[in-house]
């Protein structure tokens, strides 16, 4: 059986496996959206209300971000002592059970189980999936470029998923696209039990300092955790209440209102793999902070928008920002936490950021857009995105202090090692 640690073909091997494992996450994760609302509406024939129903549908797919949330963080502690092919293994068998339950469940109660299964998968594979890459990539440049391809599944996932489901509901019935997941699932299994190591841990067994209770006492850790949430948080709060805003002040057709989210992944793919590198190269302390002023300028300019093709451009600039944020912030977690060479509770740490985001987000923002409305709402999580640029430049000057002092203390060693050459050649010198 091959291992991970055999060189450039494993490698390829396991991103491959990681990347399938994000992609049909995510796949499963949007292919729902378009067939559940309807498939409730067709079982319960005799429902009490819109309302009800709306709620009943909102539990249902905000289950699987609060479950998500919740295993996050034990998840990136049994890394420590399970390795990472472990967990990513287990999260892919469990994303087949929740595909298996989507495409046979018949019950609300079923569906509901369903998707908090997909909690647990998701935790897995997040967490472990992008541990396995930082561990196998411990050059700066390619982790930055391979961590920013494999996040670009995120969005392709999100762009196949939709079509998907409505395509395959309307034509074959429900369980047609969760088979076909499926399908793709146990592929992906096969591949990593007959390619990988899942018997071999990958992480050394660390002291507690690894802990992701004790990275958050990092404030460099902090910082990138609170702009993760905050880049993310805009997208979280659009997903619910953008159509429902688009239904009262632009009118578009039932067909555009699916569509109008394809730019916001298009752009999260062309940031997280192209500038993964570039990041790299220019500081990604420094890109981050463009990015996070992108999202904030495209979160205020979404709801002055007065047609649908005007939200082309500001869904674009989002996704664009929100992908080259995480295209240079992810890759520095791991660079942070690289002498402990346990990467499970960092990235623990990176998707609880994620799912607070996607599982408090909609719900502090429906709150808020009847208090305050949908356009202020907005251009609030915008200037939060904006206001948050100051602590990426402090932490953009103490990664400075931090390579220097590096930089000395490497200057500092040479010299020592020049110095004693020059003592023994002296004394052999003073021997002759």
């Amino acid at each position: 059986m091959m291992t991970v640690e055999n060189g450039g073909r494993s490698r390829v091997i396991l991103v491959a496996v990681v990347y399938l494992s994000l992609f049909l996450d995510n796949v499963l994760l949007t292919v729902v959206v378009p067939i559940i609302p309807d498939y409730l509406c067709t079982l319960d024939g005799n429902s009490t209300g819109d309302g009800d129903e709306n709620g009943r549908v909102g539990l249902l797919l905000s289950s699987k971000a609060l479950v998500q949330l919740i295993l996050n963080p034990a998840v990136g502690t049994f890394t420590d002592t399970l390795g990472y092919a472990k967990p990513l293994l287990l999260g892919n068998l469990s994303l087949l059970l929740a595909a298996t339950l989507f495409a046979f469940g018949q019950t609300y109660e079923v569906l509901f189980l369903a998707r908090s299964v997909q909690g647990i998968s998701s935790a897995c594979i997040g967490v472990s999936g992008m541990s396995l890459v930082a561990s196998q990539y411990p050059e700066e440049d390619k982790r930055s470029r391979i961590m920013g391809f494999v996040l670009g599944s995120i969005a392709l996932g999100v762009l196949v998923g939709y079509p998907i489901g409505s395509v395959l509901y309307d034509l074959e019935g429900k369980m047609a696209p969760f088979l076909l997941v499926s399908c793709f699932i146990l592929l992906t299994i096969c591949v990593q039990v007959f390619t990988l190591n899942v018997e071999t841990s990958t992480a050394e067994p660390t002291d507690r300092e690894t802990s992701w209770t004790h990275l958050l006492s990092d404030p460099h850790i902090l910082i990138i955790f609170g702009a993760i949430w905050c880049s993310t948080s805009p997208m979280a709060i659009l997903e619910p209440c953008l159509p429902i805003w688009l239904r009262t002040h632009i009118k578009p057709k039932k067909w555009q209102l699916g569509t109008v989210f394809i730019p916001d992944s298009v752009g999260y793919l062309v940031g997280t793999n192209f500038f993964g590198v570039i990041a790299y190269r220019y500081g990604r302390s420094k890109i981050a902070i463009l990015a996070m002023l992108l999202v904030g300028v495209s979160s205020i300019l979404i709801p002055s928008s007065r047609t649908m093709s005007q939200l082309i451009v500001p869904h674009l600039g989002m996704g664009l920002g929100i992908g080259v944020a995480d295209a240079a912030l992810v890759p520095l977690l791991a660079s942070l936490v690289d002498q402990n060479g346990n990467y499970g509770p960092v990235y623990s740490i990176q998707q609880v950021a994620v799912s607070l985001a996607y599982s408090l987000g909609p719900i502090a923002g429906g709150e808020m857009a009847k208090t305050i409305g949908f356009q202020w709402v907005m251009r609030v999580v915008g200037l939060m995105n904006v206001g948050y640029c100051p602590l990426l430049v402090y932490l953009t000057l103490e990664r400075r202090k931090l390579l220097s002092g590096e930089d000395e203390k490497r200057d500092y060693e040479t010299f020592q090692k020049s110095a004693a050459k020059y003592e023994r050649f002296r004394d052999s010198d003073d021997d002759l």
